[in-house]
């Protein structure tokens, strides 16, 4: 068993008649890139915001590296950086000064951590360069660097991807593997792509109406067999009707245009494909897939697939 790093007991929160969190537990390793999923208004940000002692707890305790927050309050949240929301910088200091700025209200940090930082997060070249010409790509980098800025021991990044085109997605994908690669961090995530958290998480935990619903390792929550099958086929809608007329008991779905998907659970392919090649519909291709992040958040939570 892995040191525990972040272990929450019975954490609960209600604004007015809303049950933001109820009766929360869930214990983050060491070493661990920790998934937090849920859909809009599960609980999420109020958790994190619990954790990092921004909003007051009704009930429960959070508890970094053995620290109670509530008893420790500096002790627990001098070994943890964080980034909530949209980082904010001054936009007419250059990165390089704003990490200088920041790191002075937290007691001062070198010049070497300061250019190791920002190599780190690959802003070494526009360093000198003010905040108000960053992408917002590298205002969320640049917001990394600041929540590592003191080497801390826990990162949690509250929807670090938000608002990011797809290279913008892929660059801090990427950072947040090698900041996991080095071994020294332990990093909690929220984000809403959930694509983006398969890859990269090695722990989820899923929220719904503020109660954790799952929680565990990623490969062993979605197994390994290919229960999925994707039929690439004209007319998906007319399709969808004929197969479930002709299979009793066979529900599909319609992820996109052009295309049907549906649990395997032992159907004769063969029979469904020519069902459809008799009626007179182009059969494209029919292959098997492994369930992923999105299936298992959807069996969980029955919801949205936009989470927060």
């Amino acid at each position: 068993m892995r040191e525990a790093v972040l272990e929450i007991r019975g954490l609960s929160k209600k604004f007015g008649e809303i049950q933001a969190v109820k009766d929360l537990n869930l214990t983050i390793q060491r070493g661990d890139v920790y998934g937090f999923i849920g859909p809009n208004g599960a609980g999420k940000t109020t958790t994190i915001r619990m954790i990092l002692g921004l909003i007051h707890a009704d009930a429960g305790s959070v508890r970094i590296f053995g620290h109670d927050l509530h008893k420790d309050f500096r002790a627990t949240v001098s070994q943890v950086g964080a980034l909530v929301e949209s980082p904010a910088f001054y936009p007419y200091l250059t990165g390089y000064r704003n990490l200088s700025l920041f790191g002075d209200l937290s007691g001062g940090v070198d010049a070497e951590r300061i250019q190791e930082v920002l190599k780190l997060v690959g802003l070494s070249r526009r360093a000198k360069h003010k905040v108000k010409g960053y992408s917002h790509g590298m205002k969320q980098r640049l917001g990394i660097g600041l929540a590592m800025l003191a080497r801390p021991k826990l990162m949690i990044l509250d929807e670090p991807t938000n608002g990011l085109d797809p290279q913008g997605i892929r660059e801090i994908r990427n950072l947040i593997r090698e900041i996991s690669r080095q071994g020294e961090i332990t990093i909690f995530l929220s984000s809403h792509l959930l694509s983006e958290m398969e890859m990269v998480t090695n722990r989820i935990g899923v929220m719904s109406r503020g109660k954790l619903i799952a929680e565990g390792e990623v490969g062993k929550l979605l197994g390994g067999a290919q229960d999925r099958v994707e039929i690439r086929v004209d007319q998906e809608l007319k399709a969808k009707a004929l197969l479930e007329s002709k299979f009793p008991g066979l529900a599909l779905a319609v992820p996109r245009l052009g295309w049907l998907e549906f649990k395997q659970e032992n159907r004769d392919l063969s029979k469904i494909n020519a069902t459809l090649v008799q009626a007179g519909m182009a059969v494209h291709s029919i292959s098997s897939r492994s369930r992923n992040l999105e299936d298992l958040f959807v069996e969980l939570t029955g919801e949205s697939k936009d989470v927060y």
